[in-house]
């Protein structure tokens, strides 16, 4: 498989390390808009190949991503500790219909990662002219991870036992569906201990989590290297699982011509079917709520 990353930043390298670990790709290729730091940086990684599984790393022009089985999107400025993800999108949406239009044709499928990822994966959709299945945003596939580590930490249990789903925007809007989560079939809310009480903390944590990891160090890019490498992966060897990935919906909840996060399920040919969760009645009004905070800032552009 031949993985193209554009944008070479904190997430973008972080995405690309963890890529060669998992041995997704036979090829890596490195695009920034600074030439000699995507050289750079794919000399630094290609040294380090006797420690991960066999792949060819290089540095190519922004058109030759079109010949990639897949591309990743990391270009743009990333947030600071008192900024917003929407905050970021005058600026952010113009570098992606630049890119996006550079990657129409496109053979594979495009995953946006840079913020504010929701509306931006609507901005690459349509700007490629790509089917919206072949354009996935990670979207609340980090904060899902995030909800699992908070409930696992909470209940001493390994954070992949938790069976929980962050939806909508993956930023200030979003919405934890409670009623849904469970741990070995059995409902959260059932748990021995567990207080609906602490949902309020759980879910402001989760939400707060990028500022806090802002505000210390900077950005984060990690956690969201790891859940991109994780996406390729299960992506390109047509797994289809299902995720919590943004793409532009086609009428799952009445929504369209909106991109946010809902459990999809995800194989070869990209984000191909949208599942609609069980939820209550203030978690749907609290994702209808998310799907106008995103359309307000698209139709502010």
């Amino acid at each position: 498989m031949r993985i193209g990353i554009i944008g070479l930043g904190w997430v973008g390298t972080s995405v690309a390390i963890s890529t060669l670990h998992r041995g997704v790709a036979r090829e890596l290729w490195l695009y920034d808009l600074q030439r000699e730091l995507a050289e750079g940086e794919a000399m630094d990684l290609a040294q380090g190949s006797p420690f991960y599984p066999r792949a060819e790393v290089r540095s190519v022009d922004l058109a030759r991503m079109r010949e990639c089985d897949a591309v990743v999107i990391a270009a743009g400025r990333g947030g600071t500790a008192n900024e917003t993800r929407l905050q970021l999108l005058r600026e952010n949406a113009r570098i992606m219909r630049d890119i996006a239009h550079a990657l129409r044709g496109c053979r594979g499928i495009v995953v946006v990662v840079s913020n504010p990822v929701d509306v931006l994966t609507r901005i690459v959709q349509e700007a490629s002219g790509l089917p919206p299945a072949r354009v996935i945003g990670t979207g609340t596939m980090l904060d899902t991870a995030r909800l699992r580590h908070a409930l696992g930490a909470r209940l001493d249990l390994e954070p992949r036992s938790v069976h929980a789903q962050v939806v909508g925007e993956h930023g200030d809007s979003e919405v934890v569906l409670f009623s849904s989560a469970q741990i070995g079939g059995v409902p959260l809310r059932s748990w021995p201990g567990w207080s609906p009480t602490a949902e309020g903390e759980v879910a402001e944590g989760v939400r707060r989590a990028a500022y806090e990891i802002i505000q210390r160090k900077g950005a984060t890019n990690h956690a969201i290297g790891l859940v991109t490498a994780s996406l390729l992966q299960w992506t390109l060897r047509g797994e289809r699982r299902v995720l919590t990935v943004s793409r532009v919906q086609e009428g799952a909840f009445g929504l369209r011509d909106v991109a946010l996060s809902l459990p999809t399920v995800v194989g070869a040919d990209g984000a191909i079917e949208v599942l609609e969760p069980t939820v209550d009645e203030g978690e749907r009004a609290g994702l209808l709520r998310s799907a106008e905070v995103l359309a307000a800032a698209y139709a502010s552009l």
